[in-house]
């Protein structure tokens, strides 16, 4: 059917209508769609350019050096040094295995090292660097880099690793590092985020532990350029980190290397304190061991050496271990009677040689007896039946009252591992921890420094300390932090009467320079170097009644694991008190010989600029102790050990 014209027009107008609203609509869309181009690509362009930096930028974190340790002097205990390293990259290295073999050929590496470098790859991303070898010489890293072109993923790298340059002189003090462990990681709510860094070394014993948030310092941080697969591209920016702080000890490196040699093969300990503030000088555990091996990497066979050893180098005597003081403790039970009034310094007691009580016989060490013996004579002679008599007037409840002022059973806060409180007994800790009432016979083993009472020769040289001053020294160890000194603790004076102690220091006086004192060979000539101690012998197994009828063995008749533990405890000078010492010798014997010649020679270093003098000995000895001194292994000024010589 045709249309009209008007029909035509009409339909024309209305398809020229349409097509200019759908014309209008989208060059509308087009007009926002290039607005928004233009706002995404001009307008915000630096944005999005930064958004694209970020994502292809990462930022890694770089391991600050750690604080040096140094001793009260300055000299180096603990640094750092320079350690040449190879990395290999799996991603990089394409056939793993023969990159090895081919390195294998430039530097030394063993089938362990091999074995190591494919487990940690296996377990670890391809793009993350894998440390193959380190302590490397400057030549063998030199090596790996002309041989660059064919160890592909291999590239040599440059850092820091712990360092003890006086190795086995303050091993049980320093410690040790090692790298992070689970463990290290349990508990801590918001790590550090150096702690992530794949084998970052921490402090893990000793100083190097107690102090780690001071050593460890900040990390520092390296941008670096990433393509879409993680590769490196290039370093943009580093920045580096704060170093840790400097600490330094109380520690005289010289004296403690002297009284570590002159401990020489024995299992013992010794300590030397400052009493005008309680700088420990010196701190040894006998014998000891080489820290750097543990940094290195232990071996199996030296690990199992150190276990292996009865004389037990790991354990710190110092502190860890606890010894029943033996006659070192009568002057506890000295000053606790005599506090008490039970007794005066006059008080005499005879000694037939034991007392009896409850059917049994507690004997003196002096099998016929002493006589009538005071307060001065007990201690200048060891009189152990003194003590069982006025132990049993005053109570033990007050005698450990008096220990534990005087510094026993008592945990001392310093910055080291495995700190033993020991035992200072009395009624309420038997019944606590034996569940069992104290007996008569506990008092009496007790007022000796035998049954429950354990110390530790840390808190020997408090207790020597503490009667030498009559103040309640505390010992320090850390003397400043990054420059910064550490505050002396207070000493405040003791409740002690003046006079009683004055007695007390009379009768330790005699112990080394009396002609009958149990210590005389060990006194000191020099006037201005005269001191005072007293010898303990504490024993490690029982006397049957029938050993003491036919005779008691002698200690070097015995197996050297039940002979008596050898302690002294002493102070110099006499008249104005500056050191005190305390020397445990596992089954040394007896303390007159084989502990109280120790203390006199590591106080006399401490007295003296260099070795002790000789005109501070009897003139009867100086030969024998000049070539004693003279075979020692110190080290020289440099703190260079010697060198073994040839037999």
């Amino acid at each position: 059917m045709r249309r009209s014209p008007k029909e035509t027009e009409d339909s024309a107008r209305l398809t020229h209508r349409r097509a200019l609203l759908m014309g209008g609509a989208m060059t509308a869309m087009f007009a926002v769609l290039g607005a928004r181009m233009r706002y995404l690509s001009v307008d915000q362009a630096d944005q999005f350019k930064l958004l694209a930096e970020e994502n292809r930028i990462s930022i890694r974190l770089i391991p600050p050096a750690r604080g040096l340790i140094q001793d009260r002097n300055g000299k180096l205990l603990a640094g750092n040094e320079q350690n040449y390293r190879v990395i290999i990259t799996r991603e990089d290295a394409g056939d793993v295995h023969a990159v090895l073999a081919r390195l294998a050929y430039v530097i030394p590496l063993t089938a362990e090292d091999l074995d190591r470098t494919a487990k940690e790859m296996q377990r670890s991303s391809p793009f993350a660097p894998i440390t193959v070898a380190d302590r490397l010489t400057w030549e063998d890293l030199s090596k790996v880099a002309l041989n660059a072109p064919s160890l592909p993923g291999v590239s040599p790298e440059f850092g820091l690793s712990r360092i003890y340059p006086r190795d086995t002189d303050f091993a049980h003090v320093l410690g040790y590092v090692g790298p992070v462990s689970e463990k290290d990681l349990e508990g801590l709510d918001k790590p550090d985020a150096l702690l992530t860094i794949p084998k970052f070394q921490i402090g893990k014993i000793g100083v190097e532990r107690w102090l780690e948030n001071d050593l460890r310092g900040k990390a520092g941080t390296r941008r670096i350029e990433v393509n879409a697969v993680g590769r490196v591209m290039r370093e943009l920016e580093r920045v580096e980190g704060d170093p840790g702080a400097d600490i330094r000890l109380t520690i005289d490196a010289d004296v403690q290397n002297f009284v570590q040699a002159r401990l020489g093969d024995e299992s013992a300990a010794a300590v030397v304190m400052d009493v005008t503030n309680g700088d420990v000088i010196a701190i040894v555990s006998s014998p000891s061991f080489d820290p750097n091996l543990f940094v290195r990497g232990i071996s199996h066979t030296d690990y199992n050496g150190l276990m292996e050893n009865d004389h037990r180098p790991l354990a710190n005597k110092t502190v860890q271990g606890v010894y029943p003081p033996g006659s070192t403790f009568k002057m506890v039970t000295a000053l606790a009677a005599l506090k008490e009034g039970v007794i005066s310094v006059n008080t005499t007691i005879r000694c037939p040689g034991y007392i009896e009580f409850g059917g049994r016989r507690f004997h003196c060490w002096k099998r016929a007896g002493h006589g009538q013996v005071d307060l001065e004579r007990s201690l200048t002679e060891s009189c152990d039946v003194y003590y069982y008599e006025i132990a049993q007037k005053v109570g033990i409840d007050k005698i450990a009252e008096m220990g534990r002022a005087l510094g026993l059973g008592i945990r001392h806060d310093l910055p080291m591992s495995a700190i033993a409180e020991g035992v200072m007994p009395d009624k309420a800790w038997k019944l606590a921890s034996q569940k069992a009432e104290w007996r008569i016979g506990d008092t009496i083993n007790a007022s000796i420094g035998q049954g429950y009472v354990l110390t530790s020769p840390l808190q020997l040289a408090v207790m020597t300390a503490r009667i030498a001053t009559g103040r309640a020294v505390v010992p320090r160890l850390v003397r400043s932090i990054d420059g910064r000194e550490t505050a002396v603790p207070d000493a405040p004076r003791l409740e002690i009467g003046t006079e009683i102690l004055n007695r007390v220091r009379a009768g330790m006086f005699a112990v080394v320079n009396a002609e009958r004192g149990t210590a005389k060979s060990s006194r000191i000539v020099d006037p201005d170097m005269v001191w005072a101690g007293k010898t303990g012998t504490s024993q490690v197994r029982n006397i049957t009644a029938a050993e003491r009828a036919r005779g008691v063995i002698s200690n070097d008749q015995l197996p050297w694991n039940r002979r008596d533990h050898a302690l002294f405890v002493g102070f110099a000078p006499y008249d104005k008190p500056r050191y005190a010492v305390s020397v445990v010798v596992e089954h040394g014997g007896g303390g007159s010989t084989a502990a109280a010649p120790i203390a006199r020679d590591a106080i006399l270093r401490a007295m003296s600029d260099g070795l002790p003098p000789l005109t501070a000995y009897p003139a009867s000895q100086r030969n024998r102790i000049e070539a004693m001194l003279a075979k020692l292994p110190l080290r020289d000024a440099t703190g260079r050990a010697p060198t073994p010589t040839r037999a």
